[in-house]
């Protein structure tokens, strides 16, 4: 597995990469028809990430493959959330990108970027279109919660998950 990830470097957002990765964000999203409102499809910051990600708090990485944005995902101190608690977010890679264990590789790198900093649990929110993603996140050792911490403003999410930081 680790061979399909030799030409793809993870590395964090950079003021070029707003416009690919919200057209990530978005065509995956449309792709499993979960563009709807109360998402990150229609987020007016989906197309300002890496000014977003300028919050004290908060990381985003970028996956690139031969010079193509294919993915990324990060951590943020989302508003509202309990102390010590992050969400994992913006967590999608394009369709050509899944299967080789690009996700998994976002999502060690946030989860240890969290715990490095101090978090000592980590949030999601997501929805039942996004059917794989959430083996991954139950894989992960993510479990469901029965409501929405802290204030997102995704009122299109309806499935949350919390992890505890070892």
């Amino acid at each position: 597995m680790q061979s399909a990830l030799h030409n793809i470097i993870i590395r964090p957002i950079a003021p070029g990469d707003n416009k690919p990765i919200a057209q990530v964000i978005r065509t995956a999203l449309k792709e499993f028809s979960a563009d709807k409102p109360g998402t990150v499809y229609f987020d007016a910051t989906t197309d300002s990430l890496y000014q977003l990600f300028q919050t004290g708090g908060s990381v985003y990485f970028v996956a690139e493959k031969e010079g193509q944005v294919v993915g990324g995902g990060g951590i943020f101190p989302s508003p509202g959330l309990p102390a010590a608690t992050c969400e994992l977010v913006k967590m999608y890679l394009l369709k050509e990108a899944r299967g080789i264990g690009l996700g998994k590789a976002l999502i060690e790198k946030s989860l240890e970027w969290a715990q490095q900093n101090g978090y000592q649990q980590v949030y999601l929110e997501t929805m039942p279109e996004l059917q794989k993603a959430l083996s991954v996140y139950e894989k992960f050792g993510f479990k469901y919660i029965d409501a929405q911490l802290g204030d997102t403003g995704h009122f299109g999410c309806d499935l949350w998950m919390l992890k505890e930081l070892s």
